[in-house]
């Protein structure tokens, strides 16, 4: 009775990771005594890569043994989530998850794994906003000029995305349901060709990821209207949220976080969450993520995993609704 109690003034604790780690070291005996697995879906250098190699590093000093990134792309992320929902529960090896995961379960008819079920959620790590970038021949420079813009022209706006199901897609998506426009999706094998006819003026706009093309906007080479958060964006503070300038209640983020497979002792999950926590409001980190234009984002497991519960049912409603389906 007094374990439980003493987990479940942890959980309460963890968002500020107000409690001590010697409390947890005593809880988890040993632990870790060898090195600590985070496993990334997707190939080195994009923001997952990035983010997890940031946090595998400060959390690695903190816990006394090495964090190994390993990198298993392909399918949307699905192996390496595959990979760490089969993984012993020992403590070892975690997984790097994101939006996409979220966005999975119900973009593919059918999974190796059940995102819920077979996993434990341990930290959300940051939120990057997604921020809507138009062309400079698009004749909008507000978000509700843009909107009556699109709303003139049926159709006729062109949206790239980085693929099908991408959280760039599905921003695009949710914009134009919630704004009652039609816009042409156009999808793309990756952001970087995206962004390249961006440029040139082959389509109009895209809600895109905004390290690719924040750059872009403060050389003037395109015009940002909009982030997709709730709050406007430290890396770009003078520009507008979605929801602030004319379409109340959208929040789109895409986001990065710590899950460990189901079973994964919870005095473990608990000792990982502090440290997850602790290294997200250190300068080291705070800095790393503001060059990514990402905001860190301290929650309990409890905390996280009803995140994790509610983003999937939006996604899968947008998904319903727009016909999203899988690459191939």
């Amino acid at each position: 009775m007094q374990r439980r109690k003493f987990l479940t003034a942890v959980g309460a604790g963890m968002a500020a990771g107000a409690l001590p780690a010697a409390s947890f070291a005593q809880s988890s005996g040993a632990y870790p005594n060898k090195p600590i697995k985070f496993v990334v879906g997707f190939a080195p250098g994009g923001a997952t890569d990035l983010i997890g190699r940031l946090m595998a590093k400060k959390m690695g000093d903190a816990l006394g043994q090495p964090v190994i990134v390993e990198n298993k792309g392909g399918a949307s992320s699905n192996i390496g989530a595959d990979a760490v929902a089969k993984a012993a529960p020992d403590g070892y090896t975690f997984y790097v998850n994101a939006i996409t995961n979220a966005i999975n379960a119900s973009l593919f008819a059918k999974l190796p794994f059940d995102f819920e079920k077979d996993f434990e959620p341990v930290a959300l790590f940051a939120l990057v906003p997604n921020i809507l970038v138009v062309h400079p021949s698009v004749k909008a420079n507000t978000l509700q000029e843009f909107i009556a813009l699109a709303r003139a022209n049926p159709g006729k706006l062109a949206y790239a995305s980085s693929g099908n199901g991408t959280s760039i897609h599905l921003s695009g998506e949710l914009f134009k349901i919630m704004a009652k426009v039609d816009l042409l999706h156009v999808p793309y094998k990756g952001s970087a060709p995206a962004v390249t006819d961006l440029l040139g003026g082959q389509v109009q706009c895209m809600f895109d990821n905004m390290p690719s093309s924040l750059p872009h906007v403060k050389s003037g080479k395109l015009r940002a209207l909009a982030v997709t958060t709730k709050e406007r964006s430290p890396s770009a503070p003078e520009v507008p949220t979605v929801d602030e300038a004319g379409l109340p209640g959208f929040d789109v983020s895409s986001w990065f976080g710590l899950m460990a497979p189901k079973g994964t002792p919870k005095e473990i999950v608990a000792r990982m969450n502090v440290e997850a926590n602790k290294a997200l409001a250190s300068a080291e980190i705070k800095k790393g993520f503001l060059d990514l234009g990402a905001v860190p984002a301290p929650l309990s497991p409890e905390a996280y995993g009803e995140f994790i519960r509610v983003e999937i049912k939006k996604w899968a409603e947008v998904v319903k609704v727009s016909g999203a389906k899988a690459d191939s």
